[in-house]
């Protein structure tokens, strides 16, 4: 999750503002400090659940709807369905179409390049803006999630760190470090109850260096043992901080992870 500054810099000019908002789904596992890349289909197939004969009518015939879907999939990617949405207003959603169309259609008035290198520094200023708001208010929320959490947890302890560590079933066998391989199942869900990742739900455990993980699975898979399950509340800064993760993680977020520890190796 690397953030991404004259002209190549200018091609990626409010990226770090925009990265926290983009919420483009992944297949690895969101705890993971860091993501590889594959080549991957341009489009997913969509799952069982949203196929439907009875979907009801498309927007064009069977012969363009392919490319309506490239747009469709294209908008997913960078706006995801929380991202621009917030940070824009309709006027602003309305510009940002007509320069992506006139980019695409090479028929704007003035080169791409001059465009971005004039009004690009305000663009970053803009969503910077508009993004610390947010994130401000997300991480308010997680301080809020985890004092409820502890009023409603006798077992529930807070650590130095800020993170929350619940402890649902005792293990009785070894105890990881950072030197570790562990093998393990994890539900991990937002502050709202959103599941965002999850080896449960997947029907298969998963095993990782515990050095390669965020923080707070570092601390918290330290304090179990094999054979134990836990509940591990986990503050921004232990996390994804304000850059999120792609995969459905938004920036500053508080992540609560139902954990289960099977393995130490």
């Amino acid at each position: 999750f690397h953030s991404p500054g004259r002209q190549q810099d200018t091609m990626r000019i409010a990226l770090k503002s925009m990265a926290a908002f983009l919420a483009l789904r992944g297949g690895t596992a969101a705890f993971t400090a860091t993501r590889s890349f594959g080549v991957r289909s341009l489009v997913r197939a969509p799952t069982a659940r949203f196929m439907s004969s009875d979907s009801g009518p498309m927007p064009h015939d069977d012969d363009k709807m392919p490319f309506y879907a490239l747009g469709v999939n294209l908008a997913r990617q960078v706006g995801g369905q929380t991202s621009f949405n917030t940070l824009l207003e309709d006027e602003e959603l309305d510009l940002l179409l007509e320069g992506f169309s006139d980019s695409m259609k090479g028929t704007s008035i003035q080169s791409d390049q001059v465009v971005l290198a004039t009004y690009g520094p305000a663009l970053n200023k803009i969503l910077q803006d508009r993004t610390e708001r947010i994130v401000d208010r997300v991480k308010a929320d997680g301080e809020k999630f985890i004092e409820n959490f502890l009023d409603c947890n006798d077992d529930a302890v807070k650590t130095d760190s800020g993170m929350v560590y619940c402890e649902m079933t005792e293990g009785d066998g070894k105890q990881p470090d950072t030197s570790n391989t562990v093998e393990v199942h994890y539900h991990g869900t937002l502050t709202d109850g959103t599941v965002f990742d999850s080896s449960v739900d997947r029907g298969q455990t998963i095993s990782f260096p515990l050095s390669g993980v965020i923080k707070g699975w570092q601390e918290g898979l330290a304090m179990m043992k094999e054979g134990g399950k836990a509940t591990l509340v986990i503050p921004s800064d232990l996390a994804y901080g304000d850059a999120g993760s792609p995969g459905g993680i938004p920036p500053g977020a508080t992540l609560k992870f139902e954990v289960e520890l099977f393995k130490v190796s």
